[in-house]
């Protein structure tokens, strides 16, 4: 146990985000291939695999409790376990008569583990690293939570597609799903050895009750930050246009051209995904890592959130052209990640280093991301009514014009703390 905390970041901080991105890519992305190649509506796929991703945003309520015995290491470790042996049962379920009800409460529980999971990552994080690492790193943990979403929506996918040639697309998915398993139970048994313990609790709670009033005082500290109505307007904006994005984009490369898609099989929306994709994202996750320690957020911030959204012009640009040519699509996808692996890292610094610091460092950052992913969320949820109604092509020119909020965000919020302050 002691050796694990001496751990070296870099053998623990790219395995521990993976597995942070993996459950929630499943269900923001994957899952909604799956549902849509087993006959789902494109409105009830958003809809549900929206809803069900509410823990992420709704994390901080249990964030305290946390705190009431064992470490950071021990959530961790057990998250990744029971979101394991959950995504076996996903799969399990895919064959039954009612496998949409099941499978989505399947995936609520995955939804569940994985957002606890993510506060004490993010506790880990926070507290073992210094400011200066935190900044160091976080290049690194924007390239390995992208990677998860490279293996997810590209890898994963696309042996789907292979497998539905001969096996059907019920069994497919089925391996899939068990694949999902298989490998957070693997990372839970590495971070068992690797994983740093988390550091000491801040605020040890011994009962309920005493969970509830430090669960208070962490919300109350939190609203009594100085600008934190900014911040707030501003994390819940910056991927607002995201929001909208991210369950069609591959709905709308599946989808046929007579229906305004790229008309583009699993398999090739898999190794598109899985390959170009892959590399352009880890690339612009750590370029922007190093741009950020290089310039400073402050003065970087803008042009961070600019890269972040300019791949929604390319989606635009493909709805209203249908290219047929792989070659112009994947490079389409290759602006794509490497904008969003660009301009991520920078909304996840901002979180660390302007609004987490102070007496509930976890805490306090769970509930900002939190926030975030509300602002995430809720455009989700209403992006299949939006791309049924409106077609591709006006769908994707709408998601353009909700670049614009973002961009103002990031324009004028205000900094609080030093970027050389420690923590």
């Amino acid at each position: 146990m002691n050796k694990s905390k001496t751990t070296p970041p870099a053998l623990w901080i790219p395995s521990v985000y993976f597995a942070m991105g993996l459950p929630f890519v499943a269900i923001a992305q994957a899952s909604a291939l799956m549902y849509k190649n087993l006959g789902i509506s494109d409105t009830q796929i958003a809809f549900w695999t929206s809803l069900i991703m509410l823990p992420w945003t709704l994390k901080p309520l249990w964030s305290a409790f946390l705190e009431m015995f064992k470490s950071k290491k021990f959530f961790v470790v057990s998250t990744q376990l029971i979101t394991g042996i959950t995504f076996i049962m996903v799969a399990l379920s895919l064959p039954l008569n009612d496998f949409f009800r099941y499978s989505i409460a399947l995936l609520a529980v995955v939804a569940i583990s994985g957002a606890t999971h993510d506060i004490a990552t993010d506790g880990v994080y926070l507290n073992v690293l210094s400011s200066k690492l935190q900044a160091k790193y976080i290049g690194w943990q924007g390239a390995a939570y992208n990677i998860a979403k490279i293996v997810s929506g590209g890898a994963f996918v696309y042996v789907a597609g292979e497998l539905e040639k001969s096996m059907g697309i019920v069994k497919a998915w089925m391996v899939v799903m068990g694949i999902y398993g298989i490998v957070m139970i693997l990372l839970s048994i590495y971070h068992m050895r690797m994983l740093p313990g988390g550091g000491a609790t801040t605020a040890p709670v011994k009962s309920a009750r005493e969970g509830f009033k430090a669960l208070w005082d962490v919300i109350k500290t939190f609203f009594q930050k100085k600008y934190i109505i900014w911040h707030i307007t501003f994390i819940i904006l910056y991927r607002f246009a995201e929001g909208f994005a991210i369950k069609i984009a591959p709905l709308f490369f599946k989808a046929a051209k007579a229906e305004g898609g790229l008309g583009l099989s699993t398999s090739e929306i898999g190794l598109i995904y899985g390959t170009m994709g892959a590399a352009a994202f880890v690339i612009g996750s750590l370029l922007g890592g190093y741009y950020i320690s290089a310039k400073g957020l402050k003065k970087s911030l803008f042009s961070l959130a600019l890269i972040f959204n300019l791949p929604f012009a390319v989606y635009a640009l493909l709805a209203s052209w249908q290219p047929e040519s792989l070659t112009i699509i994947s490079a389409a996808v290759i602006v794509e990640y490497f904008g969003y692996g660009f301009g991520f890292v920078g909304l996840m610094l901002f979180m660390m280093q302007q609004i987490a610091p102070g007496k509930y460092k976890m805490a306090h950052y769970a509930f900002a991301s939190g926030i975030m992913n509300l602002g995430f969320m809720i455009p989700s949820m209403l992006s299949g009514w939006f791309s049924d109604t409106l077609g591709y092509k006006v769908f994707f020119i709408w998601v353009l014009i909700a670049t614009i909020p973002s961009l103002l965000a990031a324009r004028f919020v205000p900094f609080v703390h030093s970027e050389n302050e420690t923590n």
